[in-house]
C-alpha cells in the first residue's frame, strides 16, 4: 500500500483489537438520549444494528470468519448488557471513557447506533464496513487512517484468531471511522479510551454465543 510510513505510524491501532455486502441498507432506525438509560428496555436501534461489508484480497475461509465476526457484533450490540455495560463504564471513579469527544456515555451509545461514519456520513444504523487482508511479519494487528474509508487486517492475527477476537478488532478499527482516537503510545489511559474498552466490551460479550 502506498503511504508514508510517518503517516501510517501516527494511525497504526495495535488493539487485538461473509461474503461481501452489497451497499448502504436505506433502513433508519434512530434512538433518542432520553430514552438511553440502564433502566429502560434495549432501543430498537441495537436490535435492528446491521454490518455492511465489503472485502477486498480475502480468500473464502477468510470471508466466513468475517462473516461471523459480523453476525457477533450484531449480536452483542443488541444485548442489554452490551447497553448497560457502556452506560455504566468508569475511568477513575467517573462515568466516562477516556478520549471520549466531550461526549457522555449515553451519547457514545447513540453514536454507535446512529452508525454514521465521517467519511460515509448518514445515520442509518449500521456499520459500514471497508476491508482489506494483507500480510506482514509485524506486531500490527489491524490499522486504519482518517482519510481511507478502508480498514486494513494483518492476516498473521487475522488467521489464528477466533471469530470473537476478530469482531473485537473490527469494533475497534471501526470506531476509529466514527471518530474516535486513542494515544499511538501504550500509555496507561489507553485501554480505557473509547476504541480499546468498547472494543475489548464487544470481544468478551462475543465469547458468549
Amino acid at each position: 500500500m502506498i503511504k508514508t510510513f510517518s503517516i501510517v505510524f501516527i494511525f497504526l491501532f495495535l488493539v487485538s483489537c461473509g461474503k461481501s455486502g452489497s451497499g448502504s441498507s436505506n433502513h433508519s432506525s434512530s434512538v433518542a438520549l432520553s430514552d438511553i438509560s440502564t433502566s429502560s428496555p434495549v432501543p430498537h436501534a441495537a436490535q435492528n444494528f446491521e454490518v455492511n461489508l465489503k472485502l477486498n484480497n480475502f480468500d473464502a475461509p477468510q470471508e466466513d470468519k468475517i462473516q461471523v465476526a459480523s453476525d457477533l457484533i450484531k449480536k452483542v450490540v443488541a444485548t442489554e448488557e452490551f447497553k448497560n455495560a457502556i452506560l455504566n463504564y468508569t475511568y477513575q471513579g467517573k462515568k466516562s471513557f477516556v478520549d471520549n469527544n466531550g461526549l457522555s456515555n449515553a451519547e457514545i451509545y447513540q453514536k454507535i447506533l446512529e452508525g454514521s461514519e465521517n467519511l460515509h456520513p448518514g445515520k442509518n444504523n449500521q456499520m459500514d464496513l471497508e476491508l482489506e487482508i494483507y500480510q506482514a511479519n509485524t506486531t500490527v494487528i489491524g490499522y486504519t487512517l482518517p482519510n481511507e474509508l478502508k480498514i486494513w487486517m494483518n492476516a498473521k492475527f487475522f488467521n489464528q484468531n477466533m471469530a470473537p477476537k476478530v469482531s473485537e478488532n473490527m469494533m475497534h478499527e471501526w470506531l476509529h471511522k466514527i471518530g474516535f482516537k486513542h494515544d499511538f503510545a501504550s500509555t496507561p489511559s489507553r485501554p480505557f479510551s473509547v476504541p480499546y474498552a468498547i472494543g475489548y466490551l464487544v470481544g468478551r460479550i462475543a465469547m458468549k454465543f
